[in-house]
């Protein structure tokens, strides 16, 4: 399937954002190992979230996550606790994104894990069960997913868990998010240092949790924002100025591209409002190290390029590992539009300014990657008859994208 897209040249209006995938997944794993039935309130309604909806419900023999890479790794983790003997598997790529590194960590504290297939990758045979946990060192600058899900598991141990992070630590933010969660459902996990994290054995309590919108959602609004110029304007529920969320860093970042950001503070009573708008005021220039929030990068390369804005942008070593190569998916994509960008050793993304020729007609490939839709759609504000393929890829974490953009007047064809 295909969508060519209309778009005004400005945009306003409000937006019922979607719940946080990453706060969602955290919840209902924590929900589970806490034993109770109770469900989080407002959980996401995106496949990667749905996917664990169904396999804790169902803990089929056979647990196929698809294309969730939070899932796999959440998953790994918590059955490696829970007894039963389960097969855990994916999609293709899935099946070709590492997880070496998070499998001996858990084998190292004591977890019953075996590869189907080949050595370092999913599909997985993993038969759960009590395991002693303790001191662990395993490097920082390998997905933080890993991490998250060995510290969730770390206080149904028996002899709870010590972290001792080596190296450079890539995404904190969502670590601290683990924590925090974790916290709330009355663990005992917290930083000794800055490179060490304790995990007591103390049980988890359960408990009705409410999710906050997706920031990383947000993202994209901000970016139609950016491009709208002067005048445009949209209101978004569900945000909070004080949100754990390592992504709500966008509201920072888009005001260097004149993309002013305002909180309701009316009370608790009235729902949690943002409104953004555009100040007609950006930088010349943007350098940036995304180190602790990569899923913002497709973002900007595609926003700032389209305002003119030539970037620096580094910290993107893990987007060579997510849904697809997103470092090649980008240089690749942008071109058709007529941008050179250049990678550097695997980790940087550069854009001087050079262009190319743009295809007359740009038809942006998805790779199977939400991200790569979602960020490439509001470059169709600037590049009339903009198509995308594969646009279904956006129910991994916003199932509603197109609707929503129907609803500030894009023009969305089916071909």
């Amino acid at each position: 399937m295909q969508y060519e897209l209309t778009a005004p040249r400005q945009i306003v209006g409000e937006i019922e954002l979607p719940s946080s995938k990453s706060i969602s997944n955290r919840a209902l794993v924590i929900s589970a190992l806490a034993g109770g039935d109770v469900i989080p309130c407002n959980l996401s309604d995106c496949d990667d979230t749905d996917v664990m909806v169904k396999a804790l419900t169902d803990m089929p023999d056979v647990i196929d996550i698809k294309a969730a890479g939070t899932a796999m790794r959440f998953m790994t983790a918590f059955l490696s606790v829970r007894p039963g003997t389960h097969v855990i598997t994916g999609t293709d790529r899935m099946c070709h994104r590492p997880i070496g590194v998070l499998v001996n960590a858990l084998r190292r504290l004591g977890a019953n894990i075996e590869y189907v297939g080949e050595e370092g990758f999913p599909p997985l045979r993993i038969t759960g069960g009590e395991i002693e946990g303790g001191t662990l060192e395993i490097q920082g600058n390998v997905s933080s997913q890993y991490i998250s899900a060995l510290l969730m598991i770390g206080p149904v141990m028996r002899s709870g868990l010590t972290l001792n992070l080596t190296g450079e630590i890539i995404s904190r933010p969502y670590i601290d998010l683990t924590l925090c969660m974790m916290g709330d459902f009355g663990a005992d996990a917290v930083w000794k240092d800055n490179r060490t994290i304790e995990v007591k054995p103390r049980p988890y309590a359960a408990h009705h949790y409410d999710i906050e919108n997706d920031w990383s959602a947000a993202s994209y609004w901000y970016e139609m924002v950016a491009l709208g110029g002067p005048g445009s304007r949209i209101t978004l529920s569900g945000l909070t100025d004080s949100s754990r969320q390592g992504d709500s860093s966008v509201r920072y970042l888009f005001s260097l591209l004149g993309v002013k950001t305002v909180f309701d503070v009316s009370g608790s009573d009235v729902p949690r409002m943002v409104t953004i708008e555009n100040t007609g005021r950006m930088v010349p220039r943007l350098e940036y190290d995304f180190i602790n929030a990569p899923d913002l990068a497709q973002t900007f390369v595609t926003c700032c390029a389209a305002l003119g804005v030539p970037f620096h942008f580094k910290g993107l070593q893990t987007l060579k590992i997510k849904e697809t190569d997103r470092i090649e998916a980008l240089k690749t994509e942008m071109r058709k539009l007529g941008y050179v960008i250049e990678e550097i050793d695997g980790r940087e993304l550069r854009w001087t300014g050079e262009r190319c020729d743009a295809e007359p007609i740009p038809v942006i490939d998805t790779y199977e990657d939400h991200r790569m839709a979602l960020a490439f759609a509001p470059l169709s504000m600037k590049i009339d008859g903009l198509r995308i393929n594969n646009p279904g890829v956006v129910t991994k974490s916003y199932p509603q994208y197109w609707n929503d953009l129907r609803r500030v007047d894009f023009d969305i064809r089916q071909l």
